[in-house]
């Protein structure tokens, strides 16, 4: 249950920037966003020509703090917010955007506020937007991907991670972490008697265990290596994300900024020196995915603002939300 506690509403004047004007052509994301208060009131009803988008922060690196990384992306949310708020506005007047504010984790408390989380995002979907959330740590993907089970339960949910790491582990002492929330799902999913599927793309052999590639076999795990990215190597990644697509219903689309190389993210809690490129081939896969028409929730994870240079890693991260906007509202991408 979302409680005081548990949420921070997003203030108003948070939303600022540069203003060239107030007509349609002129205006940028920071004139048109709308701040709610999801204690205060129900989401805004849609009008049936209307496509509603949410974002919501998830302020939290107690997983990462847990899974001894370099803690930080707790801030991560507000960065993005500052990041995004002088794009200009290429989407329709049909597209509602809101700032739902932040998710927080209280006292280290991180399994109440992944719970917290799964019942806002249901929400969200419930209401018929679609969930735009902002890291946070990458402990972001199990309340997420929780909420979007909850309210699509009776479809085939497939999770797609574009990230330099399985985040399979098995949990440790102190529970669940930024690197265990898709051992989590597949945990849930034997439970529930339904398959699990996962599709990681970007993966770093120098950066998972034998262990954690073991894991990712026993789970039926998908997998291409970033060195598809390097070599371009379209034809597999392609086939890997349509086959992987043409599987499953809806898609929970999760993005650590870990998987880019390092000049292009160094705000992250792990770096990759061999990361892949943010550009070309990436972006047409990024794309592929966004354009099925099959995405029902999708986040930003692991920006760490006190490790950024120049706030690179925040404008990538930008980067990919206004993909995300622009392939929601119909808008092309250029």
């Amino acid at each position: 249950m979302i409680t005081k506690d548990s949420y921070q509403p997003t203030a108003t004047t948070s939303w600022t920037g540069r203003i060239d004007g107030t007509v349609p052509d002129l205006l940028r994301w920071h004139q048109v966003i709308k701040v709610v208060d999801l204690l205060q009131a129900p989401l805004p009803a849609l009008q049936p020509e209307e496509k509603g988008i949410v974002l919501l922060g998830f302020a939290s690196d107690e997983g990462v703090r847990r899974n001894k990384g370099r803690t930080g992306a707790a801030e991560g949310p507000a960065a993005l917010r500052k990041a995004i708020a002088n794009f200009p506005v290429h989407f329709n007047e049909q597209t509602i955007l809101l700032d739902a504010g932040d998710i927080l984790c209280v006292n280290g408390e991180l399994e109440n506020a992944q719970q917290v989380l799964s019942e806002a995002v249901n929400a969200i979907l419930t209401a018929g937007y679609l969930p735009l959330l902002l890291g946070g740590g990458h402990e972001i993907t199990y309340g997420h991907a929780s909420g979007i089970r909850r309210f699509a339960s009776q479809q085939k949910i497939g999770f797609i991670n574009f990230d330099a790491h399985f985040d399979i582990r098995i949990p440790g002492e102190e529970g669940p972490s930024s690197g265990t929330g898709f051992w989590q799902l597949a945990q849930d999913a034997k439970q529930a008697g339904t398959p699990f599927h996962y599709l990681a793309l970007g993966i770093q052999k120098n950066g998972n265990t034998r262990q954690l590639f073991n894991i990712a076999g026993e789970e039926d795990t998908t997998y291409v290596s970033a060195d598809a990215f390097h070599l371009q190597d379209k034809d597999t990644l392609f086939a890997a994300i349509q086959h992987f697509l043409g599987q499953v219903d809806k898609v929970y689309l999760t993005t650590c900024l870990d998987v880019f190389a390092a000049p292009f993210a160094p705000g992250v809690s792990a770096t990759a020196y061999n990361g892949i490129m943010p550009g070309g081939l990436f972006l047409q896969c990024y794309r592929r995915i966004l354009q099925s028409g099959k995405v029902a929730g999708t986040d930003i994870a692991e920006l760490n603002p006190s490790l950024d240079i120049d706030n690179r890693t925040a404008k990538l991260a930008a980067s990919l939300i206004f993909e995300i906007v622009m392939a929601y509202s119909g808008e092309e991408p250029f």
